[in-house]
């Protein structure tokens, strides 16, 4: 019987002596919840009206999906084609209005320290990883099940899931239209922070993806923190 075997280690995490840097919120206020994320790991939380949450990339290059539901009725939820419609932009950066199937705000963009985040480069999954790198890395887990494992938390499944934000991911548009995955635009401690507009369940996928440069191939922890601006 042959094994299957690959070069990217199971649970991979970041090298020992990786520069981390935990930072603090980018928006001033009460801080009412505070979180880390291991590497690999999903997480979720509400975010009430008002509210802002800064996501720390503490290791730098690190890409954390996103996803974001009405709390209220959980069949309103992030839209890449509203969003990119309404701000005539392929990129999220600072003043982005990111929008529900609805069309309705869901979050806003206040604080930002790097270029530009990604929307249209979606999450990696079991299935795509097979496809794009072979069938020796088809037992590795991604940002899909992260989500599905997450999701199933607040009574959501596979029909829920819908296209995703790429938080501190590097997707640029060729000018023939290509898409390419690239070294990231990011660095330990960068963060980025977005307010509420309505009650929004926030899903993050720490995407445990070691095939392309979107996590430098050394997958990092994330900072989750939701303050009361003041």
């Amino acid at each position: 019987m042959t094994m299957i075997s690959s070069t990217v280690p199971v649970g991979a995490s970041f090298a020992a002596g990786s520069e981390l840097d935990w930072a603090q919120s980018l928006v001033p206020g009460l801080v009412v919840l505070d979180e880390r994320v291991p590497p690999n790991a999903p997480w979720s939380g509400v975010v009430a009206a008002g509210q802002v949450l800064t996501i720390v990339d503490v290791g730098g290059n690190q890409s954390g999906d996103c996803l974001m539901y009405n709390t209220a009725d959980h069949e309103e939820r992030y839209s890449v084609p509203d969003t990119l419609t309404w701000e005539q932009n392929a990129y999220v950066s600072t003043g982005t209005v990111l929008r529900s199937s609805e069309g309705r705000p869901l979050m806003t963009v206040v604080g930002n320290e790097i270029d530009r985040h990604d929307t249209i480069g979606g999450a990696c999954s079991k299935e795509s990883n097979t496809l794009r790198y072979g069938h020796h890395v088809m037992y590795h887990h991604g940002c899909r099940e992260n989500f599905l494992a997450e999701a199933s938390r607040h009574g959501l499944g596979v029909r829920d899931l819908v296209s995703n934000l790429n938080w501190f991911m590097n997707v640029p548009v060729e000018t023939d239209g290509a898409l390419g995955i690239v070294d990231g635009l990011s660095a330990p401690g960068r963060r980025v922070a977005v307010r509420a507009e309505m009650d929004v369940l926030v899903l993050v996928s720490n995407c445990p993806q070691m095939n392309n440069p979107c996590n430098d191939f050394n997958p990092t922890p994330l900072r989750m923190i939701v303050v009361e601006p003041s």
